[in-house]
């Protein structure tokens, strides 16, 4: 029997560069580095497992460490653009996203020469005429969509599509050319699988979501960041919960998620594998 599959996303940014990080009181001089430096480590495990992968890389990263983005498409993974600087789009005005979008996706494709198709917005967080700046930038799909509960002070709420979609699926109106592939959500629950929830819930929570949502023929699509694998020092004004299971826990559960069975592909492929809109937005 064939293993469905399943997209384990990472969200390529240093430390410094989460928004937990930058609204904190105090700082650490390593912040720039920490999370950029463990992609060799991830690169190993995938490669031990066989998985093929999409890193959601911030193009200013890539600037500062060309080695290490050059070496993740190297190894065959899949580079898509997670903006330039890793702001909050909403926060920015339609120039500025501009900027961001463009530059980030002519930094990468320079650096890594791969061709950059996909998409995923800092946060979640996704500005009115999202899919028509994406495509006048060139994407051609996007992962910005988690269609959760509204979560205060976080994300959720808005969305309805749990399956690979055009964009005119997610907002009429928006253009067919950019193709959506939703952030999995726990059935019935209505919580993300992975990211705070994963550290959160478990392992054993999120395969359990990865297997429900593969039994209604959705593929699960996951995502965490660099710096949840690292021993994090102590900032005044992160909040606990960014500390909570990050370093070695991290390295076991990623190494359980690629051993359950499911084939690990990239984001690309699975929006490519998806020829017509989903005529369901519920489980």
């Amino acid at each position: 029997m064939t293993s469905p599959q399943a997209v384990l996303s990472v969200d390529f940014e240093s430390f410094a560069q989460t928004p937990a990080y930058r609204n904190a009181a105090g700082s650490h001089p390593d912040s720039q580095d920490l999370g950029s430096d463990v992609v060799g480590r991830l690169l190993d495990r995938f490669d031990a497992h066989d998985a093929d992968t999409t890193f959601f890389v911030v193009a200013d990263l890539a600037e500062r460490h060309p080695d290490r983005v050059r070496r993740v498409a190297d190894a065959g993974h899949e580079i898509a653009s997670h903006t330039q600087t890793h702001p909050h789009l909403t926060d920015l005005s339609a120039g500025e996203r501009r900027e961001e979008l463009e530059t980030s996706r002519k930094t990468l494709e320079e650096v890594t020469g791969a061709t950059v198709s996909g998409f995923r917005a800092p946060s979640f967080d996704v500005p009115d005429g999202h899919f028509a700046e994406l495509a006048a930038a060139g994407y051609s799909y996007d992962s910005s969509v988690v269609s959760c509960r509204s979560i205060p002070g976080w994300y959720g709420g808005e969305w309805s599509v749990h399956r690979p979609c055009r964009a005119s699926d997610v907002v009429a109106g928006a253009p067919d050319a950019i193709g959506e592939l939703p952030v999995a959500v726990m059935p019935g629950l209505g919580l993300p699988l992975t990211g705070t929830w994963l550290r959160f819930f478990g392992v054993h929570y999120t395969l359990l979501g990865m297997r429900l949502l593969a039994r209604r023929g959705i593929t699960p699509v996951l995502y965490v960041h660099p710096w949840e694998f690292c021993d994090l020092p102590a900032i005044e004004g992160v909040p606990r919960r960014i500390y909570f299971r990050s370093g070695e826990w991290m390295w076991r559960a990623l190494d359980r998620l690629l051993s359950a069975d499911f084939a690990f592909v990239t984001a690309q492929s699975v929006v490519e594998g998806t020829a017509e809109s989903p005529k369901s937005k519920d489980y």
